[in-house]
């Protein structure tokens, strides 16, 4: 990799003048009082959660975000007053804004919504934040795109002391709008502008939406952090780092957690719920829950590093949540907190310290590694907008590759033996064996070009899993590609079919899209989509989307509710190919 490669354009922005640009805004923008700095007397949230810690006090985040501003509203107020009224505190709310929230206000109402929250004015940011005295966390979709300085100010006139999402920076991509520069100068203005509060504002970032959901390596992920903290570093504003997406083996966990204690990367913002976890009935997903957040109350309690932990409701995997069920959550959570204490004997402390060492050491490599490579690339590691937009544009897997911390071993996925392996790994392989059943068909012959509809590729991930084993070959789609890319690549590469993953809530739009575009070019290639086959009606402001799956079908869509459901289509598509004269 070098410089002419990663960053050919002859005339970039100058990082420290969008850095002063954002700092000299500070005279108009501050952040501005809110009902959780009032009410527990405190200068911002990361002064709030260093006492936190030095009391010993386990904390809670919630996540909320409704289409509907005034449901999300009264969601902030209610479920604070039903978690306040059994005694127990809610600290933190994560505000799913919606990804068209990422485009700047002039341009929004052309484009694609999801399924999360569009508060279109700075009002509208303030009224949420003020229903009830929890921190408001803006942690989607405000740093990291377009929109990072206007979402900012807003957010922080609101009195929002955590600001993110650093780690979507370097992953997501809005359906339609490809500036990654526009988004980068956005972003390092945005972030000068956080630096320059006179109250400490922290950056946020959820590695599991960054790099780390791509990483085959575990040191790799905690490398990734300490980058980040250096880029801080440059900015001069603190981070707070959050994960556990995917993290499910609870050893890793713990240990993840307590090398964040160790390398002082405190205090973080929150530990996410393990939501890979959750595929069954709410009923069996309770066993998840109790799983992951036993072990991140037992990690908040043996070494504190500022995260809240995060009970994600049962309903996570098929729906967006109601407000009794994120209620139900908390309260199981804040119950299992006061039960955790009686678990720290069952704990063996030289395992953890043991993995947690080989996840520092790793960590370390990486950093060191990364950091040399961008010099000898000829990137100005000083620059903070040279760093983020040569990181964004090497991509994760091209990271791990070329800098991570594990031998080089071209069979491996990620191109090097992992020291500490990601368990999505396992889980993926263990799903595909399980999709396929015992004696899976051969169908060598088969090209699917596979592609995601948004940036969740934990489903494209499976999907090349399968074929793989099938013996068919997956052409990369690319993952949050828009319809107008695939037709091209299918044109190029005549593929058999195309396989999309699809998550928020635009299953039915992109399809319909995707298919007429191929129409109109006389293609007949079929269209496998799973996933969350659902979406949101234009022009309905309700919150919950709706199956879209038999309409799909009756579009001509090759619908698979399950991964199971891949095969028999890959099938009848092979039996077709072999028919055709």
């Amino acid at each position: 990799m070098n410089r002419a490669d990663l960053l050919p354009e002859p005339d970039l922005p100058n990082g420290a003048d969008l850095l002063a640009e954002g700092r000299a805004l500070a005279s108009l923008w501050q952040t501005g009082p809110s009902a959780f700095l009032t009410h527990y007397d405190t200068a911002s949230e990361l002064e709030y959660k260093r006492q936190a810690m030095a009391q010993g006090r386990v904390m809670q985040h919630a996540q909320i975000g409704y289409r509907d501003p005034t449901k999300s509203i009264r969601a902030y107020h209610d479920i604070w007053a039903a978690c306040d009224a059994a005694g127990m505190r809610l600290d933190r709310y994560g505000l799913c804004l919606d990804w068209s929230m990422a485009l700047p206000r002039a341009i929004r109402a052309r484009a694609q919504r999801g399924t999360g929250m569009i508060l279109p004015t700075i009002e509208d940011f303030i009224t949420l934040a003020n229903a009830a005295p929890v921190a408001a966390h803006f942690g989607d979709f405000v740093l990291g795109f377009p929109a990072a300085l206007e979402n900012t100010q807003a957010a922080l006139t609101a009195g929002a002391t955590a600001i993110g999402n650093l780690g979507q920076y370097f992953t997501f991509r809005v359906p339609g709008h490809d500036d990654d520069i526009a988004a980068t100068k956005a972003t390092v203005t945005a972030l000068g502008l956080i630096a320059a509060q006179s109250r400490p504002v922290m950056i946020h970032s959820n590695i599991d939406d960054g790099f780390a959901a791509q990483f085959t390596d575990l040191a790799n992920a905690l490398g990734m952090i300490l980058v980040e903290r250096d880029i801080a570093a440059l900015i001069g504003a603190p981070i707070g780092h959050a994960f556990g997406h995917h993290f499910s083996d609870p050893l890793a966990r713990l240990a993840f957690q307590q090398a964040l204690a160790a390398e002082g990367a405190a205090p973080g913002t929150m530990i996410y719920g393990n939501t890979t976890s959750y595929r069954g009935t709410p009923a069996q997903n309770w066993a998840a829950l109790s799983a992951y957040l036993m072990v991140d109350a037992l990690g908040q309690q043996r070494a504190p590093s500022g995260h809240a932990i995060n009970p994600v409701p049962l309903t996570e995997n098929q729906r967006i949540p109601e407000v009794d069920e994120v209620i139900e959550a908390q309260l199981f959570a804040g119950r299992l907190i006061e039960m955790a204490g009686s678990w720290q004997s069952m704990i063996d402390p030289a395992a953890v310290g043991s993995l947690s060492q080989t996840l520092r050491h790793g960590a370390h490599v990486f950093r060191k590694n990364l950091w040399a490579g961008l010099t000898e690339a000829g990137i100005d590691t000083s620059d903070a907008f040279e760093c983020l937009l040569a990181l964004r544009r090497m991509g994760g897997r091209r990271i791990e590759a070329s800098y991570g911390a594990g031998k080089l071993d071209p069979r491996a996925m990620g191109g090097r033996t992992p020291i500490v392996p990601a368990t999505i790994l396992s889980e993926i392989a263990h799903m595909a064996a399980a999709a396929l059943g015992p004696n899976p068909p051969s169908l060598p012959d088969l090209n699917i070009l596979v592609a995601t509809s948004d940036v969740h590729e934990h489903g494209k991930m499976l999907l090349e899993e399968m074929l793989n084993q099938l013996g068919a070959t997956a052409i990369d789609g690319g993952t949050s590609t828009d319809p107008d890319r695939i037709i091209a690549q299918t044109i190029a590469t005549s593929p058999d079919a195309i396989a999309i993953s699809t998550y928020n809530g635009v299953a039915l739009s992109y399809y319909q899209a995707l298919r007429a575009g191929l129409d109109r070019h006389g293609l007949t290639t079929p269209i496998l989509i799973g996933g969350r086959l659902n979406q949101i009606p234009e022009g309905s402001n309700t919150s919950l989307p709706q199956d879209v799956g038999d309409q799909l079908a009756a579009e001509g869509a090759l619908v698979c509710r399950d991964a199971a459901e891949l095969v028999p289509n890959l099938q009848q598509i092979a039996a077709r190919r072999l028919r055709a004269p």
